[in-house]
Formats: structure tokens, sequence, C-alpha cells
């Protein structure tokens, strides 16, 4: 049995994105797999996704509802979570089979090369596999004492980097950015739209535009001088995959 967990929490991402999730999950999966959902709210929730309470971590209250609560799950016991999980974000369109992400470097904690930072040794956690139990320092500290790590690191997956001397990348054409990635350079992106390359596995939708708003070809900007290079076309690949 695989298992592929994922967190939802606040109203950012409703139990339709956990459904989505899940239907591509069983997609492009070839062997038994499982979804658990760590989450405040059940409610809407599929229920073949095995749905479990958020996991208890000791944060600030000006970050516990931020990425930084995804550290919650390199603690042990975690449920009845065993053996090399796989960690998706929500906001992700799957593309291809994931069980390759399984048979990856089994053992290690596995992720993204951060796509801004190459070359930089920082790994970016939309997408990660790791061994239940094995890294488990990474809860501890932070549990123990948050103010010491929130004051040496910015984000959590630096964190986690600094912290883990194994760590490997996921090969390149694997995982990809939707802006970073795929978005045809300015100004080229206010008439081509962004292609889909053949071996990619999954596409990240870091913060705008969602998946459904660059399907549609939207991009919502607060500033309208955003505007003039902030532009998207309409993406039909997202409605074929999402």
């Amino acid at each position: 049995m695989q298992t592929i967990i994922c967190m939802k929490w606040g109203t950012r991402y409703g139990p339709d994105f956990v459904n989505r999730l899940w239907r591509a999950v069983k997609r492009n999966t070839s062997r038994e797999t499982r979804l658990v959902c760590f989450t405040d709210d059940p409610s809407g929730v599929d229920p073949d996704v095995i749905c479990y309470p958020l996991p208890d971590i000791n944060l600030p209250q000006n970050v516990i509802n931020t990425p930084w609560r995804k550290l919650a799950v390199w603690q042990t016991p975690l449920e009845d979570l065993s053996g090399d999980v796989l960690f998706l974000d929500l906001d992700l369109v799957i593309s291809g089979n994931l069980d390759d992400l399984f048979d990856y470097k089994p053992g290690r904690y596995c992720v993204i090369e951060n796509w801004t930072q190459l070359g930089q040794g920082n790994g970016n956690t939309s997408c990660f596999r790791f061994p239940v139990g094995k890294y488990t320092h990474i809860y501890d500290r932070i549990h123990k004492n948050p103010n010491a790590v929130l004051s040496q690191y910015r984000i959590e997956q630096f964190y986690i980097s600094r912290e883990i001397e194994d760590m490997v990348f996921w090969p390149k054409s694997w995982c990809v950015s939707f802006k970073h990635s795929l978005l045809p350079k300015w100004p080229l992106n206010f008439f081509k739209a962004p292609p889909l390359p053949k071996d990619t596995r999954l596409v990240a939708f870091t913060g705008k535009p969602d998946q459904d708003e660059a399907a549609r070809g939207e991009w919502p900007v607060k500033k309208w001088y955003k505007r003039a290079y902030k532009h998207v076309r309409p993406t039909p690949w997202i409605h074929e995959h999402w």
C-alpha cells in the first residue's frame, strides 16, 4: 500500500481541492494507494480519503497557519503511517504516473530542487517523500524551541534543507513550477499558453494563479501596474489533468 498525504486547514483551499487530488492520484497510480488528509475540517472530503486531525506542533500564532505547520508530519508516531510517505500540497496538478516517486531512492528524503534557487541546495516542499520516523529531529527541535528555529530560518523548507544531510532532489523533469518552469517569458506570456512537457509528473501552482484561474486565463493581481506583466493565456491541459 502506497501512502500519499496532504494537509488542509483554514479556508484557502476547500474540500474540492482534496477531492480533485484524490481523483488525480487514482488516475496516476497503478498500485494500491491511499490518500491521507490531515485537516481541521473534514466536511465535504470524499469518504474514500482517510481524514485525521491536524497533528500537534508548538508554533506561535503568527506562523501556525503558514507552511511551517507542515513540519508536524515529521513527528513519530504519526497516526498509522510507516515507511516511505509522499507529501503533496493541494496547489498541484498531477499529470503523470506517481509510482516512480515511491521507487526513486527509497528510504531517503526526496524533494523538488527549488526552481528559483538552483544549485543552492534548497528543497521546495510542494512535493516530498520521507520515511516516517527517520528524521524526527526536524519536528523535535522546532516543537521544543520554535523561536530559536524561526529566528534562524525564514521559511520551513530552508530549515529542512539544512537539517537533512542526505537530501536528494527529484529528477528535474518530474516536478515543475507553472510560473517558473512553464509560463512563457514576458511578453510571450500574452500570446502563448504554457506548455506541458511529456515527462512531467506534477505541476506546482505556488502563489497565484491557482489551478482553476490559470485554466481560465486569469491572474488575480491587487496592484494595477502588475497587470502589465502578470498574465496567463487560458491553459486547456489543466482541465484535462485536474
